[in-house]
């Protein structure tokens, strides 16, 4: 091998920092299936620079753009990133396709493509030898968060999601996902400058509002997002017998606005809604269904009778 040849494979995890497309796929799906630390550099570095909350300190107008940013973008996860793009429960137009494909990239979890091409495989495979974040598998920390940090999962496989890969614009996104994240801690940091100079009473800053309302609140949200890939598979109750080790948690559906019915959705992942009963508390499926009344999405997709005659028994957390 030559030197030219070691360095431009050296550089090429850093490339793909800013494109994720970048490099030859099949060499990735060789790669050992273990963490690439070069490459998930901005991953750690997302996590350390929450640190720096110690030296900007908080005030309740950075934690409110937290806990909003947290919120919107959860929503813009579970119900565009999964219920949408990966399953198809509802239908949208398509400048709304591409403005929640765009907020859902800002979770700095990825492109749409990415995102819903390893969710339909976690369908197909859940919890079995070939299933890439499974607990029963490869253990809690690997299926939580570890499993997205190796080379073989780097890649977005085009061929699952072809519905979604017509369209340059997904493609656009899923290619450069480093876009939307920076665009928003830009963002971030224009406010609290803002709010620095037009209202300094409310003690907050550029740099407390970059920290808060995007490190703090990103880094909250993806570990809140992966909790359905690892305590969903351990915690819970099991209403349905899907072959898996899927479970319900009431725990898990407040911390992502409806997903920790998981069982519910395993047993039938074509319904825009996973509580299947009123108890249930399915905060995306409420917010879908006040966006249908608007006419900017339709046709969500409900709950079979069939299915909910066999619910017996609510699912606990």
């Amino acid at each position: 091998m030559t030197l030219s040849t070691r360095l431009v494979r050296s550089l090429r995890p850093v490339v793909n920092w800013f494109d994720s497309w970048a490099g030859d796929r099949d060499e990735h799906l060789r790669a050992p299936n273990r963490p690439d630390w070069v490459r998930i550099v901005p991953l750690i570095a997302l996590h350390l620079v929450c640190l720096a909350a110690l030296w900007t300190g908080v005030s309740p107008v950075a934690l409110s753009v937290a806990a909003g940013l947290y919120f919107v973008r959860m929503f813009a996860i579970t119900g565009f990133y999964h219920r949408y793009f990966s399953h198809r429960t509802f239908k949208t137009s398509r400048p709304a396709q591409f403005l929640f494909a765009w907020l859902g990239a800002t979770s700095s979890q990825r492109g749409p493509l990415w995102w819903s091409a390893h969710h339909r495989k976690h369908h197909r495979e859940s919890d079995r030898a070939s299933d890439v974040h499974s607990p029963r598998q490869h253990g809690f920390l690997w299926s939580h968060m570890l499993w997205f940090t190796s080379r073989p999962n780097f890649p977005t496989d085009l061929h699952a999601v072809r519905d979604l890969a017509r369209f340059p614009e997904l493609r656009f996104i899923d290619r450069f996902d480093v876009l939307p994240p920076m665009t928003l801690a830009l963002a971030c940091f224009g406010l609290g400058a803002a709010l620095e100079v037009w209202a300094p009473g409310l003690g907050t800053g550029r740099w407390q509002m970059l920290v808060w309302g995007f490190f703090i609140s990103t880094v909250v949200l993806i570990h809140g997002t992966c909790t359905i890939n690892s305590l969903a598979h351990c915690i819970g109750r099991r209403r349905f017998d899907t072959g898996d080790d899927s479970r319900n948690s009431l725990i898990l559906a407040l911390i992502t606005l409806g997903e920790g019915w998981h069982n519910n959705h395993h047993h039938f992942p074509g319904s825009t809604r996973q509580g299947f009963r009123w108890w249930e508390i399915d905060i995306t499926y409420y917010l879908l269904w006040l966006l249908s009344k608007t006419g900017l999405i339709w046709d969500l997709r409900p709950v079979p009778a069939r299915v909910l005659r066999a619910v017996e028994a609510p699912a606990g957390g």
